[in-house]
Parts: structure tokens; sequence; C-alpha cells
């Protein structure tokens, strides 16, 4: 396609049109096996530039792929064309109708955000999937979505009532329920509308066409079926049925993939929120065959939900931070979980019902363990189950669970027998199988293990389709259930349906999109499923080169495989969390992690050349990263961008040399120490507007930042003033290079602290923690540092006697990335320096719940307080610790601060070209809490960075925790 052509486009929209290399490779994947470069990518900011797009697909016969969060396990949205992105701008809820139960929305509202919405109205849309925290209304229309709830809520069919949208010829329809007269009056019309219906009564009113659907569709107490187009559902309808409901062609496009409309608004129906009380059943079984049976019986007590998790995914979680968290229910090591929610207006009826089925359970012998959850611990329970796709990509090397048989859905009653003839089939091929997801309503996720990377198990990948599909039809059942056909499951529609229906499938597709233009090669006449997959041989140079140890995922390239394309990183600020801050501030695909772990996947693999073409477009994705290690823990498959970005930049500098202002930054430690004794004119330099104007033209730092101060004297050289304690207890303390030059205050607070509380503090004979080293991908400097002061600190470090640190960045960092950057001759020596390295809030909590530390050494005032966590204790260590030490003082009332980011990221946020960015991510939860606080509240906050971002958005002053303490002493 050429540029000429997009140029065309361009001039006629008002959103946003890319074609360039990074874009489509970005693009190029979803939450599927595949990949595939799109033509290019476009962002519609309202109908009229849908409209234009339509409209110039037909004169130049270019498919168009429309995509919402790209969460898709199909490769729905995975294909040669172009693609329409409707989520980075038609994402507005346009009206609620509270009396009828009603909204309309654009197709890229988010499920979790518009439940958030609802709630206050006392309604919400029904069908959650796993990826309701980021996935969209658009996308849960073209899959038919339905979730864990669906025993009661159905699916997004069953709640659609109007879509509003563009025909393939570019005219603009509403497709919505028809009382009689109205279809026959659609019948009539002249337009390509009346042509559709017309032409769609042509094949429904055949006969022989609806026994055909009614003897080869999935039976139709599967309510789960999604396989192909939905005639089964239309011919239930006027003028089909005698008694049938009225016509509605929503019903046929829910579930159709975007390949026969492009709908821009969406009437969904709504039901009142559910019942306050609910209750969680964590049924612990031996096997899965019991799983089975079990469920069987805990279908009898009509929960709202039941799902099911194995083992393999249950040992997978252990190595996700978060989520490990999540696994406090568990009582030893089952071999399957039944989660059973019941909800109902009062916990007694929640407890008998939940008696009951336990009774029932024993009396069959039905499991070892039954914990029942109330309260926040329900959705604890249910963040572990929703992490199941995401933490399949913690399974070290090429051997991985892939999506094949992963949608398929039979009679809750048929899945033991079901269950038995795929396990049969997988022995034939030798090859185990991950079980999990919604076993209430008969289907289960099903993830053989494969190496996709071998031809043998890329042809197996096909065999086992082929051979699930076969076994599904003999239940009659359906081979997806709510993932969609696609390009995995359309080859296999003829064996499913039937030639007849396919027939008539691809005649449903001819009379909606006669020109093909719409998501062409998904559900009908699709490529073979095991072709344009997205694994490949790794072949960059640079993974051998490596400066870290990726020995924990067999390799630097299957680090950045970890990332299945789940989408988790494309949370809003209205969700919460922390990943991905960039995204949040922007709302670009580009700026997610899943955008660059693409990248350097592609990369590593040679689909980018090694070339300094190459390594700009994969820095430039990079670039927007703040290395705030969210994605560390948050992400369910623990992709560590923080560390890839790292590695990928010291691979740059390598092979480009090292920018001045990167050079600057990382030795700023160096430069501090040679200005300190020039302090006092150096704080008046930084603040003068010609200084600033100058940093600013030749170094890059903006100047609208002011760059920290340096204090009067360093903590180190403090320290060697003061007389030692004398206390019995001793902790070593890690002077860092921020707090022993820039917040030596904060430094002899904590030291005070420490030592009024009854501890002996040494600060121990030690160099920097290379922090700025890392931030700016400098590994040889870091990697330098780190054996020096394992060295340093390794033989004085103990148990008895541990490290503590009051800078986050700095501190984490010895326990973080020390043990995966020095030899192998130091690792264990790195590990146990780690294990015996703790932040401030870690130490002060610890020895207060030992009883060493107590309320009475500190004054009774009354003192309310907001904090805001670091991104690495989000991510590395626990922000309720922080609570819990400023609670210390009997009246101090402390509470976090909703926040991700604060956008300031070390040095991320003084850049010029970051600063707008940094600003925006601020603003998003952190500033605006913060300015809506008690004026007599104190904030807090431990990191550095944090605190100058806090002052510069805000003007307050905000506190460290070891001098909220210090202070609070009597």
């Amino acid at each position: 396609m050429s540029a000429n052509l997009f140029e065309e486009l361009s001039k006629k929209i008002k959103g946003q049109l890319e074609f360039d290399e990074v874009s489509r490779i970005v693009y190029s994947t979803d939450a599927s096996a595949y990949y595939e470069q799109p033509l290019g990518v476009v962002k519609p900011r309202d109908e009229v530039d849908v409209q234009e797009i339509i409209l110039f697909a037909q004169k130049h016969q270019i498919n168009l792929i429309p995509r919402a969060a790209g969460t898709s396990l199909a490769g729905q949205v995975v294909g040669a064309g172009l693609v329409v992105d409707v989520g980075r701008y038609m994402n507005k809820i346009l009206e609620v109708n509270v009396k009828e139960k009603w909204v309309r929305v654009q197709p890229g509202v988010v499920l979790d955000e518009l439940n958030q919405y609802l709630k206050t109205y006392g309604l919400f849309f029904g069908p959650e999937t796993s990826t309701s925290n980021r996935c969209m209304i658009g996308g849960m229309v073209g899959n038919n979505s339905c979730g864990a709830h669906s025993l009661i809520y159905g699916s997004t069919r069953d709640h659609t009532m109007a879509l509003r949208g563009y025909l393939s010829n570019g005219d603009e329809v509403v497709f919505k329920n028809l009382q009689n007269w109205e279809f026959e009056q659609k019948c009539r019309g002249e337009s390509f509308e009346g042509e559709i219906y017309r032409s769609m009564r042509e094949v429904l009113t055949n006969k022989e066409n609806r026994r055909s659907i009614r003897k080869e569709f999935p039976h139709p107490d599967i309510h789960r079926r999604n396989t192909g187009y939905a005639l089964d559902y239309l011919i239930e309808s006027y003028p089909y049925k005698a008694e049938g409901a009225h016509f509605n062609m929503c019903q046929l496009l829910a579930g159709s993939e975007g390949t026969l409309f492009f709908a821009t608004e969406i009437k969904l129906n709504l039901i009142d929120v559910p019942p306050k009380e609910k209750g969680l059943v964590c049924v612990h079984l031996n096997t899965l065959e019991e799983a089975l049976e079990a469920n069987l019986v805990g279908l009898q007590f009509n929960p709202g939900a039941i799902e099911l998790m194995d083992k393999a995914i249950m040992d997978l979680t252990k190595k996700n931070v978060l989520q490990n968290k999540n696994r406090f229910f568990v009582e030893g090591d089952p071999e399957a979980l039944l989660l059973v929610e019941f909800a109902r207006e009062s916990k007694d009826e929640i407890k008998q019902l939940a008696n009951d089925m336990i009774a029932a359970l024993q009396q069959k012998g039905f499991g070892y363990a039954y914990p029942v959850l109330y309260g926040g611990d329900i959705n604890k329970v249910w963040n572990l189950r929703k992490a199941g796709l995401g933490v399949l990509g913690n399974m070290p090397g090429d051997e991985r669970p892939v999506p094949v048989i992963e949608d398929t859905a039979v009679r809750p009653e048929d899945l033991p027998s079901f269950i038995a003839d795929i396990k049969i089939m997988l022995d034939k091929y030798g090859k185990e199988c991950v079980y999990y997801a919604h076993i209430g309503t008969g289907e289960l996720h099903l993830r053989p293990v494969l190496n996709m990377k071998k031809e043998q198990d890329v042809e197996l990948f096909y065999q086992i389709a082929r051979d699930t599909a076969i076994i599904v039809k003999e239940y009659k059942g359906s081979l997806s259930g709510e993932h969609g056909d696609g390009r995995l499951r359309g080859e296999f529609i003829p064996l499913m349906v039937g030639e007849h229906n396919y027939r008539l499938f691809k005649e449903v597709k001819k009379i909606f999109d006669p020109n093909n233009i719409f998501n062409a090669g998904k559900i009908i006449d699709t490529p073979q499923m095991n072709t344009s997959l997205r694994y490949k041989e790794v072949k960059n140079e640079l993974v051998d080169k490596a400066l870290f140890d990726w020995s924990s995922t067999l390799g630097l390239g299957r680090a950045a495989e970890k990332c299945t394309g789940s989408g988790d990183c494309r949370k809003s600020h209205l969700i919460g969390g922390t990943m991905c801050p960039s995204y949040m501030g922007s709302r670009d695909e580009r700026q997610t992690t899943r955008a660059r772990a693409n990248m350097l996947r592609e990369f590593f693999a040679g689909t980018i050349p090694a070339t300094r073409l190459g390594y700009d477009e994969v820095k430039e994705v990079l670039d927007l990263c703040l290395s705030c290690k969210a994605c560390k823990t948050e992400c369910p498959s623990n992709v560590d961008m923080t560390k890839l970005k790292a590695e990928f930049v010291n691979a740059y500098h390598e092979q480009f040399g090292i920018p001045l202002r990167s050079k600057l930054i990382a030795h700023l430690p160096a430069f501090n120490k040679l200005l300190m004794p020039f302090s006092y004119l150096y704080n008046i330099g930084v603040r003068n507007k010609w200084i600033k104007a100058i940093n600013e033209k030749y170094f890059g730092i903006s100047s609208k930042r002011c760059l920290p101060r340096l204090s009067k004297q360093s903590l180190i050289k403090w320290n060697k003033k003061r007389q030692a304690s004398g206390n019995e207890k001793q902790v070593y303390f890690f002077a860092d290079e921020f707090t022993n030059f820039n917040d030596t205050k904060e430094g002899i607070a904590a030291i005070m602290l420490l030592e009024k509380l009854g501890y002996q503090v040494v600060v121990p004979n030690h160099q920097v923690s290379g922090r700025t080293y890392l931030s700016k991908g400098l590994l040889k400097g870091a990697k330098k540092l780190a054996i020096q002061n394992v060295e340093l600190l390794s033989g004085v470090v103990h148990y008895d006697a541990p490290l503590i640190g009051i800078e986050p960045s700095a501190i984490l960092t010895l326990r973080d990335e020390y043990p995966e950057l020095v030899p192998d001759g130091l690792k264990e020596k790195a590990q146990q320096l780690a294990k015996n390295t703790f932040t401030f809030e870690e130490f002060i909590a610890h020895e207060y719940d030992k009883g060493h530390i107590g309320p009475e050494q500190f004054v009774s005032d009354r003192k309310i307080i907001r904090y805001h966590s670091h991104c690495y204790q989000k991510a590395l260590s626990d922000t309720k610790l922080t609570q819990t030490i400023l609670e210390i003082p009997e009246n101090y009332s402390a509470e976090e601060i909703p926040s991700g980011c604060c956008g300031m990221a070390g040095s991320f946020g003084y850049e010029k070209e970051h600063y707008d960015l940094s600003m925006k991510i601020g603003e998003l939860v952190l500033f605006p809490e913060i300015r809506n606080s008690k004026k007599d509240a104190l904030i807090v906050a431990a990191g550095t960075s944090c605190r100058h971002q806090i002052k510069d958005g805000t003007d307050v002053e905000a506190l460290h925790p070891a001098l909220v303490l210090y202070m609070a002493l009597k």
C-alpha cells in the first residue's frame, strides 16, 4: 500500500493514521498464537471517521480489521489489512437510562470502567471476562464474550439490545429489536440494508436450511456456543418460529468478529447489582476427574459461578509475586480447585448453602478441604483465577501451553467423558495439558504443552486441533464457547456444522460484505491455522552478550517471549495498580509493556534487523518505559521490562556510543561528590532561569524542573563526626547516593530514630548502589559496583545485623538486580546479602511485630497521614508496611493514596521530552488526591523522586516516613 493512498485517507479523517514499521509490528499480534504485520493502523476519533475509513476501503479494496483492546485469543485482530483501533478515542459512555435499565456506549469503553460508572446507579453489565479490567465492549460484542458468571448472566449477545454503525458500503444503520411489522417494512426497503434483510429472510425461510441448522449446530442446552454465525438464534425468532421472539439482527452480529458490520455505538441491557452478600467455597480436590464430578454436585445448589484451576496453573502462580499472595487460602497441594460462588441477600443463607453443598460433596467423597471466603478475600481469589492465561507465560523454555483446545464447550454432564477422550487423544501424541476456567457451564480452557518453534509441534498443533474438533462434534458441543473462531478454529467449522451450513455462512458473509472488506479471513475462508505463528527462533547475537543472568527464563530472548499478549498492561488509572504508567498517561498501545515485548521479540528473532535503524525502532518504543518494575509483579507472566530495557539500552550504547546526558545522569553521584564543597552556590545556580535554559538546550533537562538540591554536608561526613550509641542491637545503614548527597536530613532522621529506638547504627564501607547506571543502561558500571558492594558487605551484613536503606530504588537494587548482575562466583553471597537487606519500612515493621518497638516510645498527638508508595515498594516489597509503621504512634492514622507511579521515575521526569507525560501521569491520581487532602494531613513518600514530583506538581512538601517517626519520638 503506497504512502499516497495513506495520504488520501489522512486528509479525510480527524484521527491518527500510522503506517510506520514500529506501529505495524506493535499491532501484528494479539493474545493469540498469531503474528502478521498489518498494512497500517488507523485510530478514528468518531463515527464520521469510521465511515470515511469504510468508503476508502471499499474504493481501494482494503481489508479492515476492527480492534479494541486486542485481547482476542483466536487471532481475530491479526491480519494483513488496515487495523482500525477504536479503543484510542471512541471510548465514551453516551447515555444511561436508569428507569429502563440500559446504557449506550462507544465500542472502546472498558468493561470494568463501565461497571464502575454504573455502580452509582445500582446497575451493572452482567457478562464479565477474565480480562474485564482492560477488555472493551466492542470486542465483547465481536466475540460474544461470557465470563465466570455466565450461569446467571449469560453472554454479551443476551444483553445486546441495539447496534449503530456502518454497513460495508458506508451506509449508517441501526440494528435493533423489530416488531413484526417493522421487520416486514425493513424487507421492503430499497437500500442496502433492505437488501440484507430480504436476503437473510430468504436464507432462513428455506426449510432445508433450518433443518440443517437444527441438526448440525451445537446442542441448544450449551449456552456457550460461538461456532460460526449464530443462525441458530435467528431461526428461533419471527417469522421463522410462530411464537418466536421479535427479530433482532444483533443476535447474529454478536459473535461475528467484525466480519459483517462495523459498530460505532452499542446499546446494552443492564441488570441490578448482585446481592451484597457473597461467599466463595474453594473446594480442594485430589484429581481432575474428581473435580469434573464434583462440578455436577455444585450445580445442584444454583451457584452464580463454578470455576476450575488445575495444579499446573496453581504452581505457576507461585512464581508471580502478586498472585502468590492471593494463594492464602490454599491448603496442601491440590490437583484441582473448584471455586463455587454464591450471592444471596444474607450471609446466613450463604453459610447454609455452603454447608449443604460441602456435606453433599463429602457424602460422595469429593474433596479434602473446603474453605469458605467472604468480603475482600473473594476478589483476591478471582484475581488469582483471572491471572490464569497470563501466568502460563511463566513456564520456562520453549515448551509452553498453547491456545488450541482452549475454548471447547459441552454440556456439564458430558464433561467427565469428554475430558477422558481428550486425555486419550493427547496421550496418543505424548502430550500433557493445562485445564482451567468455566467448568460450571461445560467450558474448559485446555492448553496442550507444545514447542511451537519446532516444525513437528507446529504440525501437531494442527493435528490436535482437528482431533479435538472431531471429539467435540461427537458430543454435539461447540468448538468455541466464548473466544470465537478467528483464524484458529475457522478451518474446522465445516466439520463442526457440516458443509451445507458452512455454505450458508459464506452466503451470509457475501450478503453483508460482498467485497470482503470487513475482517477477511476470519470465521470463513481462513488461512491454515498453523501458519503465521508468532513463535520464532532467536537469532540476534545480543542474547549471547547479555550482562544480566537470564538463566531463570532460559535466555534473554525467552524473557521477552514470556509476554502472552494478554494485555494486562492496558489497565487505566481508573482500575488501579501501577502497570503501565506510560499507557495510563497516553492510552497508546505503543506505550504498553506488550508493545515493548513485541518489539524485543521481533528484534531477537531477526525480523527487525540489528542495524542502526532497527536499534532505533526498538529504542523508540522502549523510550517511554519508566522502569517502574510494576510489570515484574502485576504482569501475570512477570515480564520484567525494566531489566529488558536496561539490557537492550546497554547493547545500544555498545554499538553506537553513550549520549552525554546518559553519562551525566549515570555518573551523577560522582559529580555530586565533587560539588559538595560548593553546595551553596550549586543550589542557587540550579534555580537560576538562565542555567535552567542552558541545561535544557545542551543537556536535555527540562527548564520546568528544579534539579535536586545538595545538602550542606554528606551523610557519610556527618556520620563520621557522631558518637556511636553503644546500643547492643546492631544494624547497618546503607548511605545511598541520594540520601548521602541530597537527602541528608532524612538520612540523619532515620539514623537518630534507630539509635533512639535502641539500635546501634553503623554505616559500613560501601559504594553507591548503581541505580543511576542501571536506569541509563550502563550495565558494565552497574555490574562493577554490584561486585564491589557484594564483596564489601557480604562479610559484614548478616541475619542479626541486617542492612537497611531509606531510598527504595537504591536499597532494593541490592535485592533485585545484584543477584542477577554479579558473576557466578559471587551469586551465593549476593543472594545471602539480598536476604538480609531491608527497606526502612520493612525493618521497622518487623521489629514492631516482634515487640521491640512500641507506641509508648512515641507521642500521643493526633495526626492524619496520607502516603504515596514508591513503585519499587509496590513491586518488590509491601506497601501496607508503611501504614503499619506510621500508625505505631497510637493516635496516628495513615492511609495509602491509591496512586500508581508518580510519573517522575528517577531522571525520566527531568528529561525535557518526557516532562509533559511525567506530569500527566502525576495528574491521573496522585496530584488530585493530594490537593483534595485535608489541610492538616501530612503527605508522606519514601522515594526521593516521588517527593520532588509531589513538590513540582502540588507545591506540597512530602516527608519521608523516617522523618515523620523521628519527629514523633517522645
